[in-house]
């Protein structure tokens, strides 16, 4: 299979596993070593045990995936690591709320085996025109 449908593959197994709030599935489409920057947070998750971390905190005060839709995918392969930049349209709940986001997110993947894992995930808000 050619390398960014394979890119285009590991990000939407990854969207998936998102929107389905499986966070065992969720997970293992990250290295151990992955990064992590989001808008809503002070700093950087430096790892992904840091973000699981946050995340359990984050289910056990009410927060839960209701679903993500990935649109405006592109793919850019830098050898073995790619760059997957795409809009993000999710709906969560929190605290018994549900929200409905528009993001912009960037995750890199790192060629490991003949796997393509996510080892940096970048997301912010969408400024308004």
């Amino acid at each position: 299979m050619d390398q960014t449908l394979q890119v285009r593959q590991a990000a939407a197994d990854l969207v998936a596993a998102f929107a389905s709030n499986d966070t065992t599935r969720y997970f293992a489409c990250f290295s151990e070593d992955a990064s992590f920057l989001f808008h809503t947070l002070p700093q950087p998750l430096l790892s992904r045990r840091a973000y699981q971390e946050v995340w359990a905190g984050w289910q056990a005060e009410g927060f839960a995936v209701l679903g993500c839709e990935s649109s405006n995918g592109q793919v850019s392969l830098q050898g073995e690591v790619a760059i997957f930049m795409h809009d993000v349209a999710t709906r969560i709940r929190l605290a018994g709320e549900e929200h409905a986001l528009s993001e912009r997110e960037t995750i890199v993947f790192r060629k490991q085996g003949e796997r393509w894992l996510a080892c940096h995930e970048h997301l912010s808000a969408i400024s308004p025109a």
